[in-house]
């Protein structure tokens, strides 16, 4: 009886034991990729921006001072110049990416929860939910997504909340086509299996079992969904759809500065360059994630 306890407890404790090896060999291969590694660091350096834009010793990025409209880079007092009305861009850059980054990680987070979901019905339960939900999909697809997006403002109308709505929606159909896929190739497993002939209900075996080894997939996907998600927020608010000035916001601030790009080129160039190497940390750091996270890719 207690040889058969200790053998129990020791392949309890076996899974533990393996988890900070293969967590290991995670980070070293994810280290490997050095496009990952500038990947990684783009994105640290955005998030960065949008945590300490309210301890850092900024000017305040709404405050209108005429007498220094589109100051040049280095000029006293703007270290990164001043825009159309004089407000400091480095300030407008800190706190912009705050919003920026707000509504893609929100947009992201909903679109991820709404298309899993409808992914792992789709996939498990197949018959009428399946049809019901895939014909959604369709539908939605069948749209080109940034048509979908703007149709989705003109109903709801311009601003943070409805935009981030907008891009969302458009990206629910990405997740829920991965997830069924996913789904589809897990629900004969035969953990799945064992589970139900254990008596596992439903909700326990999609959320303990198949959601839980599509958690790697998850994780890549949404990694590359999060740049297309701040480029679509970029554009709605470029075209005045998204954020509304004052507000700082990195499309915004290519919106107001475009007029300007033969006088002040810099009141383009640098929301541009901050939309651009954050949406390229994304997408490096996802790539990067996928490579590491592949059994193909691991060494045997």
């Amino acid at each position: 009886m207690s040889g058969q306890t200790s053998q129990i407890a020791a392949e309890g404790k076996a899974p533990e034991a393996e988890k900070g090896p293969a967590r290991q060999s995670l980070l070293s291969r994810l280290a490997q990729n050095r496009l990952s590694l500038v990947g990684a660091f783009l994105v640290a350096v955005s998030i960065f921006m949008a945590i300490s834009a309210p301890f850092l010793p900024l000017a305040d990025p709404n405050a209108v001072n005429t007498s220094d409209r589109l100051a040049d880079i280095g000029a006293p007092g703007h270290l990164l110049g001043a825009d159309e009305l004089g407000r400091d861009i480095l300030s407008r850059l800190f706190w912009g990416a705050r919003i920026t980054l707000a509504v893609a990680l929100a947009a992201t987070a909903i679109a991820m929860t709404v298309g899993t979901i409808m992914g792992l019905v789709s996939g498990y339960f197949l018959g009428w939910a399946d049809t019901v939900i895939s014909r959604v999909v369709d539908v939605l697809m069948a749209f080109p997504y940034f048509l979908l997006a703007l149709s989705v403002i003109a109903i709801l109308g311009p601003g943070l909340l409805n935009g981030m709505l907008a891009v969302a929606l458009v990206n629910v159909p990405f997740f829920a086509r991965i997830v069924r896929g996913t789904t589809l190739s897990l629900r004969e497993s035969d953990f799945v299996l064992a589970a139900r002939g254990m008596g596992a209900g439903h909700t326990r075996i999609l959320f303990r079992h198949i959601l839980m080894n599509s958690v790697s997939t998850l994780i890549v996907a949404t990694t590359l969904n999060i740049g297309w998600m701040i480029t679509a927020a970029a554009a709605l608010s470029f075209l005045g759809l998204g954020v509304q000035p004052p507000t700082s916001d990195w499309g915004t601030m290519l919106a107001s500065g475009r007029q300007y790009l033969s006088a002040a080129p810099h009141t383009s160039l640098l929301p541009g360059l901050a939309i651009f190497f954050t949406v390229l940390g994304f997408n490096l750091l996802g790539d990067g994630l996928r490579d590491a996270l592949d059994p193909r890719m691991r060494e045997v």
